[in-house]
């Protein structure tokens, strides 16, 4: 597939990343030393130019695309990008809109501008916060099937009971039904079988029902119930968004920002919350607004290292509550992910590449089974894909033990027609309409045909 991605920062890096392995991907950007550093890294054309300009897109030969993906840091300059491409033919386009004012004229002119999709990424990030505070014992919560499964990144630690279990044996031991389908061991990602050992530190990724995952967590004495009060550095858009979430879910949330101009228009656009003008990083300003008494507290500055310094603070300040940090930059990423510094880390450039790639997926395999969801687990190792189950399928009504599946291939939950949840065994077998979740180190999987060897 041809496709054209405009703008190379850390989104349109991200993509080019995951997409120029199987793809023909022509990258453009206005900075020359940007384009010869990406073509330098991967297999890819690069043009420098406007990406909204005709000529530029007619030198990128744009007309031969099968889809556009624009991802500058000027919303106009992504919506007159994905247009112009339309003109010359291409049949979807996506942009990265950032702006909240662009969102409801977008629902009705959407289809005009020639739009497949737009993104938010403070908007997609601040979701992704708002999962995790409803389900704190969780670093990272996935959902499934319009949330009828879900799958959780948990860090055990090294009083785990969970210590030197063998996995066959998880379910007599615990009596809840979920399924351990990765786990994160020193840099290693495993796809484990059921003799696999499970060890202090580990990082694992557990998926079930919302239900039977509350169980596991309390079994391990582990579970908190969700977040009931936040406190929010940053007054941001991404803290718009979130704040607006949490109130709607009957949260209290305080926001705590330096800028009194932000201050006084996140009052205004938000009269159920309280904002306070400080500075986040102040022990005994935290300590004055009542952290120690906080479910939740969220770093969500524009410096990363604010953020984690923030964090790690709130953290030892007040030992139950949940931490949750926005860091973009990948090595810091792993750096507090590695040393289990914070609880929860969210980076508004992954969650938007990560649709992005959800998108892309469906349109790959238009013509097979539909990856209706998609999330990247194990430090972007690992893929969790949602397929349904059609009638092509061969294997309908197969027991899956009778099924030689590929390597590094586990299907981790089925969510049947009528919203029963199987987490499946040898004896289980998929059904016409199922939601099958699939595990696979593969990130090239595009149709649920392809599990088989």
């Amino acid at each position: 597939m041809r496709i054209i991605i405009v703008g190379t920062g850390k989104v349109g890096m991200a993509l080019t990343q995951h997409l120029s392995v199987e793809n023909q991907v022509t990258v453009i950007d206005e900075n020359p030393q940007r384009i010869d550093n990406i073509i330098n890294i991967y297999d890819v054309m690069g043009v420098c130019g406007n990406g909204a300009s005709y000529d530029v897109q007619k030198e990128a030969e744009v007309d031969k695309a099968h889809l556009l993906i624009a991802t500058t840091s000027s919303d106009e300059i992504n919506i007159l990008a994905c247009l112009v491409a339309k003109k010359l033919g291409v049949q979807h386009t996506i942009a990265r809109i950032r702006n909240p004012e662009y969102e409801t004229q977008l629902r009705f002119m959407r289809e005009d501008l020639g739009l497949s999709m737009s993104i938010n990424p403070e908007k997609a990030a601040a979701r992704e916060i708002a999962r995790v505070l409803r389900f704190p014992a969780a670093m990272k919560l996935e959902s499934f099937s319009k949330g009828r499964l879900e799958l959780v990144e948990y860090r055990l630690p090294e009083d785990s009971a969970l210590h030197g279990m063998q996995l066959s044996d998880l379910y007599r031991n615990i009596r809840v039904r979920v399924l351990i389908c990765a786990v994160s061991r020193r840099g290693e990602t495993i796809i484990p079988s059921g003799d696999f050992v499970l060890q202090a530190r580990d990082k694992i990724y557990v998926t079930s029902s919302p239900h039977q995952l509350e169980q596991f967590f309390r079994h391990l004495g582990v579970f908190r119930n969700r977040a009931s009060s936040v406190m929010i550095v940053g007054a941001s858009k991404m803290c718009y968004y979130l704040a607006s979430e949490l109130i709607e879910m009957g949260m209290s949330v305080k926001i705590i920002d330096q800028k009194e101009q932000r201050c006084v228009q996140m009052g205004e656009r938000l009269p159920k919350a309280l904002v306070i003008q400080g500075d986040g990083t102040d022990s005994e300003l935290l300590h004055e607004e009542g952290i120690e008494q906080t479910d939740a507290f969220v770093a969500i500055t524009g410096i990363d290292e604010a953020n984690i310094l923030m964090s790690m603070c709130a953290a030892k300040q007040a030992g139950n509550c949940k931490v949750v940090a926005k860091i973009n930059r990948r090595a810091l990423v792993d750096l507090v992910s590695d040393e289990h510094m914070i609880d929860s880390v969210v980076s508004a450039g992954s969650v938007t590449a990560e649709l992005i790639l959800q998108y892309v997926k469906a349109m790959q395999n238009a013509s097979a089974s539909q990856v209706k969801t998609l999330h990247r687990i194990v430090d972007e190792k690992v893929e969790a894909l949602e397929f349904s189950v059609t009638e092509e399928m061969p294997f309908i009504g197969v027991p899956l033990k009778d099924l030689k599946l590929r390597g590094g291939i586990l299907l981790a939950g089925i969510v049947r027609q009528n919203g029963e949840i199987v987490i499946p065994t040898g004896g289980d077998a998929l059904r016409l309409h199922d939601d099958v979740i699939v595990v696979t180190t593969d990130t090239t999987l595009q149709d649920l045909r392809d599990i088989l060897e």
